[in-house]
């Protein structure tokens, strides 16, 4: 029992090491991006800077230096999924959707004191600003077959693919306008009515009464 609970430990630690390292490194591409510019610092600088090795950096970040920048995607996968399968009983799709969009404005990232300067550098930089993106529209598949699932359609059905890759779409469309909260509620607001349109009036969610989203939800 007591070498179980050692092996537990050291996999405990060996874990939340792994993750201070990869935290530390993504920290430290952020604050040399912020200070320099995205394409002025090259990966074997941010590896120095961090301490580390640069093959070690692409261990923790294989997908290449724009990884550096967007470390959360399979959390927002896992979270933009449950916010349709987990829905509270009488919330429509659209109303869970619009409810996760304008949650992700108000996440503890965006409460980060750098978020409106990380927020500047991408839309600044055209590599970083395609990434985020192309990033975001590969959960397409994701949420299309959760909306599926929900609604007895079938997995490859156009209709909720095709929401599923609008809704995606309205982060980059909200992150490059003024007021990102209202960009995303009249964003919503335009979609919902279409869901409910083509969906809701004629195959209800099951067990979901079939009524139009408040435009104030």
């Amino acid at each position: 029992m007591a070498e179980t609970i050692d092996h537990a430990e050291t996999g405990g630690r060996r874990e939340r090491k792994k993750a201070a390292t990869r935290q530390a490194i993504a920290d430290t591409a952020l604050r040399l991006f912020l200070e320099r510019g995205y394409e002025q610092v090259g990966v074997r600088e941010i590896a120095e800077s961090a301490d580390v090795s640069v093959s070690t950096l692409f261990n923790y970040f294989p997908q290449g230096k724009e990884a550096l920048v967007f470390d959360e995607d399979a959390r927002n996968e896992a979270a933009l999924v449950r916010a349709v399968t987990d829905r509270p009983p009488g919330q429509t799709v659209p109303q869970a959707l619009r409810a996760y969009l304008t949650g992700f404005l108000d996440s503890a990232h965006t409460r980060d004191p750098r978020f409106p300067d990380f927020q500047r550098l991408v839309q600044e930089t055209p590599a970083l600003r395609e990434y985020a993106r192309t990033m975001w529209l590969r959960h397409e598949h994701a949420l299309a077959r959760a909306l599926a699932d929900q609604t007895g359609r079938p997995q490859d059905d156009l209709v909720c693919a095709a929401y599923a890759r609008f809704t995606l779409e309205i982060l980059a469309f909200a992150g490059s306008r003024p007021d990102p909260a209202a960009a995303i509620d009249q964003a919503c607001l335009l979609l919902d009515q279409g869901w409910t349109t083509t969906v809701t009036h004629h195959d209800p969610e099951p067990g979901r009464p079939a009524t139009a989203p408040s435009p104030t939800a």
